[in-house]
C-alpha cells in the first residue's frame, strides 16, 4: 500500500534531534503564559524545562510546548493543536479524560496515563500526558502517531503540518464483519494478508452508478474501490478507517460463496468449458473447503486488486480464490459455476 505519510521517519528525526542535543538547553523557565514556574503550576517533577514555539501549517500558535528535564520529547498543548488541525475535543467528566475525534479517528487522553487508542488499538508513546495550568499536554509524537499529522523539530520550534488524509486502492472483498458496532471488510487477501477496512456511520457505501448501499448489501467477491486513511495499524492484517467504498461490479449473484486454496487439477468438460478443482478453505460457514468450478466464458479472472489477469495464470498448483453462487451439486466434491477467480500473488502461494 502506497503512502506519503512517513511517520516512522518523522519520529526518527525527532528522536535524533533530541538525543544528539540538536535542541539547545534553556535555563529554568517561567511559566508558558502566567509567569509561574512549572513547579508552582503543579508539576513538581520538573526541575527545568525547555520552551518550544509551535508552528502549524505555516502559522505560529500563541500557545507553546515544553520539555521537562527528564522527558524524551517535548509536550504540546492538546486542545490548541487538535482544534487547529480540525479535531473536536471534549472533556469526559466521568472518566476525567479528553476525547479527540475527527472522521474515523477517535482517541482518549488521560493525564499521567501513557496509553492511547489508535484505530481501536492501544499503544504507548515516549511520554504520558501531563497537566499544566489546567491544560492537558501530550508528547509531540501523539500528533504524528495518533492524529497522523507530520511533525518535525527545527531548533526549539515544533513544526506541524496537516497530512494528506486519504488514499484510494482497489481490491476484492474476502471477508465481511457485519458487527453493528464495529463493522469491517477485508480485501486483497485472507487471514493475516491483505487489508482490513474499518467502517463507521460516516463511511459512504455506493454502487458505481452512485446508488447508496448498506453493509448488508456487500458480498465477498465484490471488487471495490476504497477511499481510506493513509495510516494503518501494525497488526496483521493491518487495519485502516474507510471513508468511502464503491462497488465496481455491475452485477453479482446473490449469496456468493468463496473457496481459497490450491488448484489441484484442471480438466475440460463435455461442453468445452474448463473445470478447476480447488482444495483449501471456505471463506464463509456455508462455503466449500473443496470445490470443482466450471469456468464459463464470462467468468472474471482477476488479481487481488480486481484487475484482469490472464487465463493461463490459473495453473495446477496456483493459489486462487474461487467465488461462486449457492447452486451446487450434491456430489463430493460439489460442483458449481465460477463467477470470479482471483489469482493470488506468489507471496501468498
Amino acid at each position: 500500500m502506497k503512502t506519503t505519510l512517513k511517520t516512522s521517519a518523522v519520529l526518527l528525526t525527532l528522536s535524533l534531534a533530541l538525543s544528539t542535543g540538536a535542541v539547545s538547553a534553556a535555563p529554568v523557565v517561567t511559566s508558558l503564559n502566567t509567569g509561574k514556574t512549572p513547579q508552582a503550576a503543579g508539576i513538581s517533577t520538573i526541575a527545568a524545562a525547555k520552551i518550544f514555539t509551535i508552528e502549524l501549517n505555516g502559522s505560529a500558535l500563541t500557545e507553546q510546548g515544553f520539555q521537562p528535564s527528564a522527558a524524551k520529547e517535548p509536550l504540546v498543548p492538546l486542545r490548541a493543536v487538535a482544534e487547529a488541525l480540525g479535531f473536536n475535543l471534549t472533556w469526559n467528566q466521568s472518566t476525567k479524560s479528553a476525547e479527540v475525534t475527527k472522521g474515523n479517528i477517535f482517541t482518549t487522553v488521560k493525564s499521567g496515563e501513557n496509553r492511547y487508542t489508535v484505530n481501536k488499538m492501544a499503544t504507548t508513546l515516549g511520554a504520558a500526558p501531563q497537566t499544566l495550568e489546567n491544560k492537558l499536554f501530550v508528547p509531540a509524537s501523539f500528533v504524528s502517531e495518533v492524529l497522523h499529522q507530520t511533525v518535525s523539530l527545527e531548533g526549539q520550534k515544533i513544526v506541524i503540518a496537516s497530512a494528506i488524509e486519504h488514499m484510494t486502492e482497489n481490491g476484492v472483498i474476502t471477508a465481511i464483519n457485519a458487527d453493528k458496532k464495529f463493522p469491517s471488510i477485508q480485501i486483497k487477501g485472507t487471514g493475516t494478508s491483505g487489508l482490513v477496512l474499518n467502517l463507521s456511520e460516516d463511511t459512504v457505501l455506493l454502487k458505481a452508478d452512485g446508488t447508496r448501499l448498506t453493509v448488508a448489501d456487500l458480498q465477498i467477491g465484490m471488487t471495490i474501490e476504497a477511499e481510506h486513511a493513509l495510516f494503518s495499524t501494525r497488526s496483521l492484517p493491518p487495519q485502516t478507517p474507510a471513508y468511502q467504498i464503491t462497488v465496481l461490479d455491475s452485477a453479482q449473484p446473490e449469496g456468493l460463496l468463496g473457496t481459497e486454496g490450491a488448484v489441484e487439477s484442471i480438466n475440460t468438460s463435455q461442453d468445452g468449458s474448463l473445470l478447476i478443482r480447488i482444495n483449501g478453505t471456505g471463506l464463509t460457514e456455508t462455503s466449500q473447503s473443496e470445490i470443482v468450478l466450471r469456468l464459463p466464458a464470462d467468468a472474471a479472472i482477476v488479481n487481488e486488486s480486481g484487475e484482469p489477469a490472464k487465463a493461463d495464470a490459473i495453473a495446477q498448483g496456483a493459489k486462487v480464490i474461487g467465488f461462486y453462487g449457492p447452486m451446487l451439486t450434491r456430489s463430493l466434491p460439489a460442483i458449481g459455476t465460477a463467477w470470479k477467480i482471483v489469482v493470488l500473488p506468489a507471496q501468498q502461494q
